[in-house]
């Protein structure tokens, strides 16, 4: 920033933390640690430490751009890859809780998937404004393309959407429905699926057996009851979407593996039981 503080530039900065290995500065950590509280959900002082260590990191870069006289003309996004780890390994003491949503990272429940993003643009993003309208990590692409004026004639088509209308204004623009295809099984005890969000109506088919499961996050944020056979048009209708999406995109599906167990398939891990939430 400080080099190129005359003309414009872009800042890619990710941070390792928060992320296993759990790691923290000891003081830090023994400051947490001294107020824990295992009745809580969160309770882990080294994970708490470590979001202490990212919040500091954070501090820094918007100090440096008020040091710069840059504050006033610069965009900042702030959001995570995924929500918060609930197990290490096949431990059953959480390592952080994202009540009221339902499992965590390596999964395609709320959990696992919605993050948090905030944006800074001062004189066009109100401080302290909430919008609700989901986005994506595809949008900031499209976002910044747009914000930089900058035009791509005969650029191949993209998934995501410029944002603008909805910083400037609160409304207006963003997708008629997002996806996501995890194809795999995560280390978290994620088994192979797709989703589907579409206004409040959210669909996830698991790929082990087939089965779908259909929710309503407008009254069901914590995804505790399934509407797909009480809906089934809804959910025949999401289900069908999906696949049409798959195939747009060419993504890749699971095959057989002769060898699957399904009793060890979870090697034990933990994330989509409500009962270790």
């Amino acid at each position: 920033m400080e080099r190129n503080q005359d003309h414009p530039f872009f800042v890619y900065l990710p941070h390792f933390t928060v992320h296993l290995p759990l790691q923290a500065k000891a003081d830090v950590e023994a400051r947490y640690r001294a107020v824990t509280d295992k009745a809580k959900p969160q309770h882990n002082p080294t994970y708490a430490a470590m979001v202490e260590a990212l919040d500091d990191s954070v501090g820094r870069v918007l100090q440096k751009l008020e040091e710069l006289g840059l504050a006033e003309n610069t965009v900042v996004f702030l959001n995570s890859d995924n929500g918060g780890l609930l197990y290490e390994g096949t431990s059953t003491d959480n390592v952080t809780s994202n009540k009221p949503l339902r499992a965590g990272k390596g999964h395609l429940y709320e959990g696992g998937i919605r993050e948090p993003l905030m944006v800074r643009w001062p004189g066009v993003v109100k401080a302290g404004s909430v919008c609700d309208a989901p986005v994506s990590s595809i949008d900031y692409f499209p976002t910044i393309r747009e914000m930089a004026r900058m035009e791509t004639p005969g650029a191949p088509a993209i998934d995501g959407v410029s944002l603008l209308p909805l910083l400037r204004n609160g409304t207006g623009g963003g997708h008629e429905a997002l996806y996501w295809h995890y194809p795999h099984y995560s280390n978290q005890g994620g088994p192979p699926a797709g989703a589907i969000r579409m206004g409040s109506y959210k669909l996830i088919e698991f790929f082990e057996d087939g089965h779908v499961e259909l929710y309503n996050l407008a009254n069901d944020i914590g995804e505790r009851h399934n509407l797909a056979d009480a809906e089934p048009a809804k959910a025949a209708e999401l289900r069908a979407r999906l696949a049409a999406w798959r195939e747009s995109v060419g993504a890749v599906m699971p095959r057989i593996n002769p060898a699957y167990d399904a009793h060890t398939a979870s090697l034990g891990l933990y994330g989509s039981d409500p009962a270790h939430q």
